[in-house]
């Protein structure tokens, strides 16, 4: 019943989108030209990463993924369209020849990370705002918005979407960045990880105080619910009607990379499936203890969510 409704769902994912590149090889000597090793590449990989992540945990778990993003005219771009597209996600990209795809690269031995190599830049201001028209027109073909914010530019009108997507009658559910948090007021959710949220509320001592300090934010900034990912901890869900806690379901973390775009992703699915706040949580919350036994960002299968 719950995979029919879910293969209906509809979610629309924008923000920003990344190429996860990651090099596998043997590290055996330490370079003679400085005191590092040298990792001999044995295979390649690449990944959606960032909002491309959000989209294609979306579709993995058989729902309908649309995705608006700006990428460079680049052959990241392209490696990154193609991933999607193999991922069955509806793509509506905008094409900035003055910037580069951003591309995380990772250098790996022994399913150890020895480095990563970041390449990025801003799309300009016209393409952003041709992206708003594109925003406008896919609002009514789904049930719930996620917006997806990894600090790159990509939602640079964030404020403008939410109000959008909200008088349309759309659920909005934001993956926050940084410490300006006034900047996404009027979202129905947002689902900062415990150190972002620490990073905007402060410290807490005990749950109480934490309890406090969420449902300040949370009214100030007029959401319908915050949701505090608390890694180990698990997760809890605060709302006017009152707090709800799910404790983590994993039973083994090998990578916790790409953990939050699972949790949204799946949240965001359940609710446009027609779940409450509180379920939907769970099934995310589930969603989540498996990923973290993965490595890289990966995604969740409906045989591995669903049996």
């Amino acid at each position: 019943m719950l995979q029919r409704a879910v293969a209906k769902a509809r979610v629309m994912v924008v923000g920003d989108v990344m190429l996860d590149r990651y090099w596998f090889g043997d590290v055996e000597r330490i370079s003679p030209e400085a005191p590092v090793p040298v990792a001999r590449i044995r295979r390649t990989e690449e990944r959606a990463g960032g909002a491309a992540n959000v989209a294609r945990n979306i579709a993995a778990l058989g729902g309908q993924a649309y995705l608006l993003a700006v990428v460079g005219d680049d052959e990241a771009g392209r490696s990154l369209e193609n991933l999607l597209l193999a991922d069955k996600v509806n793509i509506y990209f905008h094409r900035d020849s003055n910037i580069d795809t951003t591309v995380k690269l990772r250098v790996l031995a022994r399913q150890q990370q020895l480095l990563r190599i970041d390449f990025e830049s801003e799309p300009s201001h016209e393409v952003l705002a041709a992206k708003l028209d594109d925003f406008r027109a896919l609002l009514p073909n789904v049930d719930v918005v996620i917006l997806s914010d990894y600090g790159k530019g990509g939602l640079r009108h964030v404020q403008m979407m939410i109000e959008i997507a909200r008088e349309a009658g759309k659920t909005v559910l934001v993956d926050p960045k940084g410490d300006e948090y006034e900047r996404y007021r009027g979202a129905t959710l947002l689902t900062p990880n415990r150190s972002e949220f620490k990073q905007v509320a402060g410290k807490w001592i005990n749950d109480s105080e934490l309890a406090q300090k969420a449902e300040s934010l949370r009214a100030s900034l007029d959401l319908d619910a915050l949701l505090v990912t608390r890694s180990e901890e698990g997760m809890t869900l605060f709302r006017k009607q009152g707090v709800v806690h799910k404790p983590t379901h994993a039973h083994e973390v090998f990578d916790v990379s790409g953990a939050g775009d699972t949790v949204i992703a799946t949240l965001g699915l359940m609710l446009a499936a027609g779940l409450e706040m509180p379920e939907a949580m769970d099934w995310s919350n589930r969603a989540a203890g498996v990923v973290v036994a993965k490595l890289g960002t990966a995604v969740v299968h409906p045989d591995e969510l669903f049996a």
